[in-house]
């Protein structure tokens, strides 16, 4: 190189080391506060450790889930309204290792964009430490990647990683029999499946993301952000009290296709559509796309965002244990013979 003679640096490329830095160190407090029984390390290293024994587990089976929040994170994107979305990242994996029988230990989470924005991605991860916090799990890694000439200006993308264990032995589903009672926990709304259907719905209705949603009290883009529900706490008490034969977590597929996944061959459900009443959202949305019901009914989770599966003689007290927990619980129907899910009545 000539003497004197300026060189391209990384940054001139589009890829700040000094920011990445700068958010490594905002966030380390978001991610201490999520620290539990087994954290061995902070952010920074090549790799995170957690210590199993430590943990409380004697003879552990581990069990990983992995997701991300889909084209909701466009609305987060178009409204600014970041706070909440990575909620939804870590509900996506955790309300999925639990229906394992499995306790969330740890996550790590990947964040890309074209151009880092410190505070909007402190923001993100902030709430990504929030949802570890709520289900127990410990924050204790991740990846930020800054990618010029990957994505638009402004636009990220989010997945996460999370690990759970259980003792051997006591994983789930587990003695699911014909007469097991159902019981739906009520849902925040659409969570994070659907929203590329739920976004078509909304360009149809001519509504922007700042005007006042037709179901509910605030703006669409509010309303349409609520984050996912987190049920990890509420399940793992009721499957330490006793009975629980499943859990499954009503994501993409809906009550139709995420059932059968926990019910063994030859049997299948009946569910009480007159069971519980079917939030406003997805009334509106049915209504503004003309939607048939059973398209609905495999498309979201219509107001149930996770079933236990529940011995008929401990049923009872699961929902009262579950309701203490701050849950809404809806006794919606019952394991039968035979294979899928059938319905009663009427949602719409």
């Amino acid at each position: 190189m000539t003497a004197g003679k300026n060189g391209l640096t990384y940054a001139d490329a589009g890829v700040d080391i000094d920011a990445g830095n700068a958010l490594v160190e905002r966030i380390k407090p978001a991610a201490k506060r999520t620290a539990r029984p087994g954290t061995m390390s902070g952010l920074g290293g090549f790799g995170a450790l957690f210590d199993l024994k430590a943990a409380g587990f004697t003879d552990p089976v581990l069990v990983a889930a992995t997701d991300g929040v889909g084209t909701k994170l466009r609305i987060a994107i178009d409204t600014g309204n970041v706070d909440t979305i990575g909620i939804d990242l870590v509900a996506m994996c955790v309300n999925d290792l639990v229906c394992q029988g499995a306790e969330p230990l740890f996550f790590l989470d990947y964040f890309a964009t074209g151009k880092l924005q410190v505070d909007e991605a402190a923001r993100i991860i902030e709430g990504i430490a929030t949802g570890c916090a709520q289900s127990g799990c410990a924050l204790i890694g991740g990846e930020t990647a800054e990618m010029p000439g990957m994505y638009h200006k402004g636009d990220f993308d989010l997945a996460g990683f999370a690990v759970g264990a259980m003792e051997r032995g006591a994983d789930l589903p587990a003695d699911v029999a014909e007469g097991d009672v159902l019981l739906g926990l009520a849902s925040n709304g659409i969570h994070s499946n659907g929203y590329s259907f739920v976004r078509k719905v909304v360009e149809l209705s001519g509504l922007g993301w700042d005007a006042k949603a037709p179901f509910g009290n605030a703006t669409m883009g509010e309303e349409l952000l609520a984050p996912t529900r987190l049920y990890v706490t509420q399940a793992l008490a009721a499957i330490r009290a006793g009975g629980v034969h499943a859990l499954a977590h009503i994501t993409g597929g809906g009550l139709t296709e995420n059932l059968p996944r926990v019910l063994p061959d030859m049997l299948g459900a009946t569910i009480d559509l007159g069971a519980w009443q079917l939030p406003p959202v997805f009334r509106w949305l049915a209504e503004t796309a003309g939607m048939a019901e059973a398209e609905l009914l495999k498309t979201f989770n219509s107001g149930i965002g996770m079933i236990v599966v529940a011995a008929p003689n401990k049923a009872a007290a699961i929902k009262a244990l579950l309701e203490v927990a701050g849950e809404t619980v809806f006794q919606i129907g019952h394991v039968t013979k035979g294979q899928g899910v059938s319905y009663r009545g009427r949602l719409l």
